[in-house]
């Protein structure tokens, strides 16, 4: 049982809850990809209330992605196509890890959705459906949770994932209907039956028409089921919009509740306080199924801006990466990146491919003694890129924390404290860590005060302190 008793009335400062860094990094590791110093120092002047609205309404206001210029090539567009597809499928991984990192409130949403309207690349491959499954995550991440619904059932990505192309009057598919229910309304048995399931099929039929691989996927009537359909009770010639609009008129109390407990889940933590998910769903079917007034709810919350709510969540593969570039400020470049997203997939979190049709379960899952080796590496490579090329960012990110401090337990305190969610839990833990810092510089140079940060030997103090973090199990948790 969760130990948060915070309520979804708006956090206000008090003398024993104080608006400060750490309740801003901890919107920021959860809503986005951790905050530069410049978003911390722009939010503290800032009530509480007032920051999260700016915040999501700056997102909400981002203009949509620049289509690549392949983005409705089909197949007989290319010259070789196996090896042309590939590069821009390294382009789209590049352009939604920028968007994380650049943009990355929208950027934490449509990963969230991509886990939630799963597809996965593997079954349909092409470029162009490809962008257009990312187009739709960015276009509807913030907005009427309906029309994403629509929308995204009827991308090319979800019609091949889910067979929605194959389904057809004579040759019925329930794939999609099922999931439709299952895994993006409802939830497992509630509020619908198999015969549901049947009927709703029949109503999504026809969408088939292709005239060649990577093409716009069309409605075709001759493969429409024109019969009369029995959905929750509502007897019609249904069709597609049908299915959506009766969905939400007659089971939108189990949709509302179903996808507020999953943004519950995600976003505050896995132990769900009903309590606080049915004041969402109440928000959620009040503002018609409009998803910014859920969110701002929520992330202005005292429930979430808890003690009890912070470093209690493990972080994805992404989180972990993506987390640190922010929060560091080190460089990054293209070739980097890309290796970073290697790097993602080979601990558990691939861009596109989803582990399954249920998605990535998170927390616990992104952990066992394989992928957590893994994370140490992938850090291990990363700061040593950072020595050989950037080697006076690691000076530049001490001094930007910690000033003019020459005390090496001060500056090691203000930099593990900045990196971990809840800091570590005892003096003796802050000492070993700065034992770690001092390195091989004689204690008397600490001793007498020469010591300082603008020593040649502190990049290197720096490397050695972050490769220790990286393997505490704190850093772990956001």
């Amino acid at each position: 049982m969760s130990c948060n008793s915070g309520s979804i009335n708006e956090f206000v400062q008090t003398p024993s809850n104080l608006w400060n860094k750490r309740r801003i990094q901890h919107f920021y590791r959860r809503a986005g990809f951790g905050a530069n110093t410049n978003e911390i120092e722009q939010a503290l002047v800032l009530t509480p209330s007032t920051f999260v609205e700016n915040t999501i309404n700056e997102a909400i206001n981002l203009p949509l992605a620049t289509p690549p210029s392949w983005f409705e090539m089909v197949e007989s567009d290319y010259t070789n196509i196996d090896e042309q597809m590939q590069e821009q499928h390294k382009e789209l991984y590049l352009i939604w890890e920028k968007e994380m990192l650049e943009n990355p409130i929208r950027g934490r949403l449509m990963l969230f959705w991509s886990n939630h309207f799963v597809t996965r690349l593997e079954d349909y491959w092409c470029s162009s459906w490809m962008y257009n499954y990312y187009s739709i995550l960015q276009q509807y991440a913030f907005g009427n949770f309906k029309e994403f619904v629509k929308a995204v059932g009827l991308s090319p990505a979800m019609l091949i994932f889910l067979n929605g192309y194959q389904n057809t009057a004579t040759e019925p598919n329930e794939n999609y209907a099922r999931e439709l229910y299952e895994l993006f309304t409802l939830g497992v048995n509630n509020g619908y039956t198999q015969n549901d399931i049947v009927e709703t099929a029949k109503a999504l039929t026809g969408y088939t028409a292709i005239n060649e691989y990577c093409a716009p996927i069309s409605f075709d009537i001759n493969d429409f089921d024109n019969s009369s359909k029995t959905i929750f009770e509502k007897t019609g010639n249904w069709g597609y919009n049908d299915v959506i609009n009766i969905l939400f008129e007659e089971r939108g109390n189990e949709v509302a509740t179903f996808i507020c407990e999953k943004l519950y889940k995600y976003f505050v933590s896995p132990e769900v306080d009903s309590t606080i998910v049915s004041k969402l769903a109440a928000t959620f079917i009040a503002s018609d199924f409009e998803l910014a007034p859920v969110y701002i709810q929520l992330f202005k919350s005292e429930h979430f801006f808890d003690n009890n709510a912070m470093g209690i969540v493990i972080k994805s593969p992404f989180d972990v990466f993506n987390i640190y570039f922010r929060e560091t400020g080190f460089a990054t470049n293209p070739e980097l990146l890309l290796n970073v997203i290697w790097l993602t997939s080979e601990i558990g979190q691939t861009l596109f491919e989803p582990i399954d049709v249920a998605g990535w379960q998170g927390n616990h899952d992104w952990i066992n003694s394989s992928t957590l080796v893994g994370r140490w590496n992938a850090f291990e490579y990363y700061l040593w890129w950072i020595w050989e090329n950037d080697n006076d960012s690691l000076r530049d990110f001490a001094v930007n924390l910690a000033g003019e401090s020459n005390d090496p337990l001060v500056i090691t305190k203000i930099i593990v404290d900045h990196l971990l969610s809840n800091g570590l839990q005892t003096a003796t833990d802050y000492g070993i860590a700065t034992a770690v810092f001092k390195d091989q510089v004689p204690q008397n140079y600490f001793d007498n005060g020469t010591w300082n940060l603008q020593w040649d030997t502190v990049p290197y103090q720096v490397i050695v302190l972050l490769l220790y973090i990286v393997r505490l199990p704190e850093f772990q948790l956001k």
